[in-house]
């Protein structure tokens, strides 16, 4: 994901610093006209700071244990892409607030292409003052850019995201499961339900993939991961899922091999297949 972030920043004239720790990644962007290096510090020094990383515990490594936000100047910004718990980003909110930095949570949906494309979905959360701050940031590939409420919001609303993406996959499943009681044939039912008012982005990509298992096998590593996420944050929020959760147990079955994910939240869920992500911490 920070790979296409990076190109489309320096598309739009920003200089971009990227910590990076994968040599092949480093050599590319560098050949992209980006500064690469490994020293946290010159990623610190910039305006706003974007950080694009696999999971929970990493963006806690990246801005807490590497020293990122103690090296950040006074009135600069950092901006966190990982779909991540809010308590994490209240961590960092706290510790910043110290310095001076502000703190924006912009979880993203969608995928590299979207990036790429330059309409990925971020879901911002953060002081009206600080979201303004880093909309120019943001505008380089971010379409809609979707303000919604104090710091955290942002994560709170990508994780309902999450769960309601795998939910509706989980009817479709069971939509299928009766259909085939009834004698519908499923691929008669997807190509009619894209039609009806049963459609939905989840119904695209099971329909492009041409049947609801072979979505779920495409992408059930990460969709897997992404429902225990959501049922692990939303238990430690002390928030119960509902009729949500009783749709994701229908998927268990479809991804057997990955019914026990890694506790990864930084993937955003796609109307596509997964793409490969390269993890950055950048600052233009």
């Amino acid at each position: 994901m920070g790979g296409p972030m990076v190109r489309r920043l320096l598309a739009a004239g920003h200089r971009v610093t990227v910590l990076e720790l994968s040599p092949a990644a480093r050599a590319e962007l560098a050949g992209d006209g980006a500064d690469v290096t490994t020293d946290v510090r010159e990623v610190a020094a910039g305006e706003v700071i974007g950080v694009c990383v696999h999971t929970d515990a990493q963006v806690r490594a990246a801005c807490l244990d590497s020293g990122l936000i103690d090296a950040m100047a006074p009135g600069s910004a950092l901006v966190v892409h990982t779909t991540c718990s809010p308590r994490t980003i209240d961590l960092l909110g706290e510790h910043a607030e110290r310095r001076g930095v502000a703190v924006v949570d912009a979880a993203i949906s969608g995928g590299p292409h979207d990036i790429a494309a330059g309409r990925i979905t971020l879901f911002v959360g953060g002081s009206a003052d600080a979201v303004e701050r880093v909309r120019p940031f943001l505008a380089a590939y971010g379409d809609p850019i979707l303000s919604l409420g104090p710091r955290g919001t942002g994560q709170r609303v990508k994780l309902i995201n999450n769960a309601v993406f795998a939910a509706n996959i989980g009817l479709l499943a069971q939509a299928v499961a009766v259909a085939a009681e009834l004698d519908v044939p499923e691929a008669s039912l997807l190509r009619s339900l894209r039609h009806g008012s049963g459609t939905s982005r989840a119904l695209d990509g099971v329909a492009a993939s041409g049947s609801v298992a072979g979505f779920a096998e495409a992408v059930g590593e990460f969709l897997g991961k992404d429902i225990a996420v959501v049922q692990q944050i939303t238990a430690e929020l002390g928030v119960g899922l509902g009729a949500l959760d009783d749709a994701h147990r229908v998927l268990v079955p479809l991804f057997a091999p990955a019914s026990d994910p890694p506790a990864d939240p930084s993937s955003g869920p796609s109307a596509g297949p997964p793409q490969p992500s390269t993890p950055e911490v950048g600052a233009p």
